[in-house]
């Protein structure tokens, strides 16, 4: 459930430093990465070939593709935040990208996401978010990033 509810570039600007939110936890399937797989024309056998990887993976299982993991930011930033009243919002960069540990087929993982920045461009509001997803039962996260959106809130 959306705790959180952003209307302005003024209640973005709040969470400023502090942490916004966290998702819930969600599975990556096996379905899952083989779709990615024929989207991307990625076939790289430590993804699509679950015997294969029984055998030869260090992981001992296939993994998600980290841009499969990282195309997830998307439900994951709705599933924690509902923003409202703009009329238009633009992906404008991904930063300081680090994949840091494999998602193993089966596994899950959520994200916690802070406001990392925010500027008020002629009327744009430029929020820039730190995020972390993690994987449910470990220590490391699979990656941590910068991610920016452009919101074009209505006056």
């Amino acid at each position: 459930m959306k705790t959180v509810v952003i209307e302005s570039h003024e209640q973005f600007e709040k969470f400023l430093g502090k942490e916004i939110g966290v998702s819930d936890y969600l599975t990556i399937t096996q379905e899952q990465i083989d779709k990615f797989a024929d989207a991307t024309l990625d076939y790289q056998w430590i993804h699509v070939d679950p015997e294969r990887a029984k055998k030869e993976s260090p992981f001992k299982n296939t993994i998600a593709h980290g841009y499969l993991t990282l195309s997830l930011l998307a439900y994951f930033w709705n599933a924690i935040v509902e923003v409202r009243n703009y009329k238009m919002l633009v992906n404008y960069s991904i930063d300081n990208l680090k994949f840091k540990q494999a998602v193993v087929a089966g596994s899950a993982i959520r994200a916690r996401v802070w406001l990392n920045d925010i500027k008020n461009l002629r009327g744009i509001t430029r929020a820039q978010m730190k995020i972390i997803v993690d994987i449910e039962g470990e220590k490391k996260p699979a990656y941590e990033t910068l991610i920016t959106f452009l919101y074009h809130f209505n006056n």
